[in-house]
């Protein structure tokens, strides 16, 4: 498998806005080292055309968009500073081949978490996060089948599309119940989804964690600073242009997009 081949393949398809089936046979990856092998490649790609990584966005942490990818496992990509806004953000949609909203809760390291100092738990977690902070991340799949399969999700930046972030609460967040925080999803005013921090892997904390523990097995480290989206906590839907979308996280703050 070349590594090279198939990111300047998922490259080509996100700069034509291209849906597709799947890279060719011989370019798929057989493992998620080789998928995440293809992810570097891509994301030197996109780091080339301006910007830098800044953390990472991890996918599939719960039910919900498991079923939907058909995957029975978390992966991560990276969050790029090209594609990440602060909120309130606006957004012109045909930037998107497709537009999935994902209201999720964002964290920003304080300490680096050093390798092989695991398995971690969401309490182990806890003294090396810094802030909390509410967010949307955008996911633009270009897969014509939603359920293509951990290992094209995974080389394919985990379809990260952007990341819009809200404030980092001001407060003490370690008194959160982010368990059971409520999140609301509005468009245009209009409730459209609801949820909690339950849904992804429990707690917000235990994906933090869960990325923790991955980082090492494929030559990584989580350092102070990286910032973290954790993965989708309600149902999702497609953006349309014209309206605003809003994600409420109750004490920890909301986040807003303007389609365009």
């Amino acid at each position: 498998m070349d590594a090279e081949a198939a990111a300047e393949q998922l490259f080509a398809h996100r700069r034509e806005q291209e849906r597709f089936a799947d890279l060719p046979a011989p370019l798929r990856p057989a493992d998620l080292a080789e998928a995440y092998a293809v992810q570097d490649a891509l994301v030197r790609r996109l780091v080339g055309t301006g910007g830098a990584t800044i953390g990472y966005k991890v996918a599939c942490t719960n039910a919900i968009a498991q079923e939907a990818l058909q995957i029975d496992r978390p992966v991560y990509g990276q969050l790029l500073a090209s594609t990440t806004y602060d909120s309130p953000a606006e957004l012109a949609t045909g930037r998107f081949t497709t537009r999935v909203v994902e209201a999720e809760f964002g964290v920003r390291m304080a300490r680096t978490v050093p390798a092989g100092s695991g398995p971690h738990t969401a309490s182990s977690i806890s003294p090396f996060v810094g802030e909390l902070l509410p967010s949307i991340e955008v996911v633009d799949h270009r897969f014509l089948d939603w359920g293509v399969g951990a290992l094209s999700v995974a080389a394919d930046n985990a379809i990260h599309g952007c990341w819009v972030r809200g404030p980092a609460f001001a407060g003490l967040w370690s008194g959160l119940d982010l368990a059971h925080l409520p999140v609301t999803v509005t468009v245009d005013g209009d409730t459209v989804t609801t949820g909690s921090g339950e849904a992804v892997l429990g707690h917000p904390l235990n994906v933090v964690a869960w990325l923790a523990d991955e980082l090492p097995r494929f030559g990584r480290e989580l350092h102070s600073g990286d910032w973290i989206t954790t993965g989708v906590c309600t149902d999702v839907f497609e953006a349309r242009p014209g309206t605003t979308t809003a994600a409420d996280f109750g004490p920890l703050g909301h986040v807003t997009i303007a389609w365009t």
